[in-house]
């Protein structure tokens, strides 16, 4: 007769190896700071992952976050043969795709710009008789087309439960591209990537997918360049201090929609209140989302509406003379003294209902230490989308993307929690 323990290991046997239940693993995110920068044209916003791993230690590199682009590509180099000393210092150095091989293709079939100035990618030979694979990527702070190097990229991300980092980290295999250092001079200082967070089949997030973490990244955008706010991929929680607060159960959610030719990321916007009176926007139309353009912009039809209702509900504050590119700005001195302006929050009205309140601190911008303007930009008649929302208006607001639902998580200012972006606890915590 069997014995207990002999039954147990007969059952055992004949579960398949995937069901049988691992311990969790002790983070429930992954992490990286998220940096504001004020040194180019305009605001923009990058994050620091580690690209290489080289004399025992890791190199850190700053990559703009775009929403929209389809491949993540940075300053680096392709080697065909990768060995001990090879590549040359200060330097990442990967491995590169061939022509010949099935990424090639696919990377190229699975998206086209339609920008005329894109050249006719093509194969080329190296010195040695290798054959490399270039696709087009695209600038998104100036928008000239490149031709860069396809490769087998390996970026590491750190762990965290929510509240702290953790000690462990992750590496994360992927298809990206190495382009040369002069295609980054338009960017921010130390900034030397592109981080591809769109919905393409070849875009960052894909390369994070670990079980059991659900395919969910969140920014919180800072709105000073002194601290960094956070970026994080999984489940959640995400703490805040000085509260210590789950930011997570305060969103609310609405779809995530489609937009032909796009692997961006768009919601739907019925109309736009302020202070009780509806501007109302045409149907069947979505709205973007993007984390390059610095100033929500709309069409100008929805544009004069916006401006000439805001002047309506602000006719106390004292105006002052317009700061291209705004067209409704407003003295901050009355009397000889500095004042903070207070004025109605903007409120996007979703297709389901919900409600996205944009408060002061997210709709004005002080401009001059004497003038603040509506930060709001007239985007012209033929502008492709009717509304652009940009990062003034992510700022101090926590922003959940949910790939696995297709949702997006937002909520109006954390200010109003007491808190910001620029307050996630960075002390190592313990697994």
């Amino acid at each position: 007769m069997l014995n207990l323990l002999q039954l147990i290991l007969m059952v055992l046997a004949l579960i398949p190896h995937e069901a049988i239940a691992q311990p969790p693993p002790p983070y429930t995110s992954f992490f990286a700071p998220l940096h504001k920068h004020t040194d180019a044209l305009n605001p923009l916003y990058s994050v620091q992952i580690m690209t290489a791993y080289t004399n025992m230690q890791f190199t850190h590199s700053n990559f703009l976050i775009d929403i929209d682009a389809p491949l993540t590509w940075h300053d680096c180099i392709v080697q065909w043969n990768m060995y001990q000393g090879r590549c040359p210092d200060n330097t990442i150095c990967t491995s590169p795709v061939s022509c010949d091989e099935y990424q090639c293709t696919d990377v190229r079939a699975s998206y086209s710009y339609k920008n005329p100035y894109c050249p006719k990618v093509k194969n080329t030979t190296t010195f040695e008789g290798y054959c490399t694979c270039s696709v087009n990527v695209v600038n998104p702070i100036n928008g000239p087309c490149s031709q860069v190097l396809l490769n087998y990229d390996t970026f590491f991300v750190n762990t965290s439960n929510g509240r702290n980092p953790l000690p462990g980290f992750y590496a994360a295999f992927s298809n990206a591209a190495c382009a040369p250092s002069s295609l980054f001079e338009s960017f921010p200082e130390n900034v030397t990537g592109v981080l591809a967070f769109s919905s393409s089949p070849y875009a960052f997030p894909i390369s994070l997918n670990q079980p059991p973490l659900k395919r969910i990244f969140s920014f919180c955008f800072p709105s000073t360049t002194s601290t960094p706010g956070i970026l994080f991929y999984g489940n959640g929680p995400y703490y805040l201090f000085p509260n210590n607060i789950d930011v997570k159960k305060f969103l609310s959610y609405t779809p995530l929609l489609k937009h032909p030719d796009s692997f961006g990321y768009f919601i739907g916007v019925n109309s736009i209140v302020i202070k009780t009176r509806s501007i109302d926007i045409p149907g069947n139309v979505t709205t973007k989302l993007s984390t390059i353009e610095p100033y929500t912009t709309l069409r100008t039809d929805i544009y004069n509406r916006v401006v000439r209702r805001f002047s309506m509900v602000t006719k106390r504050l004292a105006p002052a003379n317009p700061i291209a590119p705004f067209g409704l700005c407003f003295s901050t001195f009355a009397n000889g003294t500095k004042i903070n302006l207070k004025v109605p929050d903007i409120e996007l009205i979703l297709r389901d209902g919900k409600k996205w309140a944009i408060s002061t601190a997210n709709s004005m911008l002080q401009i001059t230490q004497d003038v603040a303007c509506l930060a709001f930009v007239d985007g012209g008649d033929t502008m492709e989308y009717l509304i652009v929302i940009g990062t003034l208006q992510f700022e101090d607001n926590f922003l959940l993307f949910d790939l696995e639902n297709s949702n997006f998580g937002f909520r109006s200012s954390l200010l109003r929690k007491k808190t910001s972006c620029a307050n996630f606890n960075f002390t190592m915590g313990s697994g």
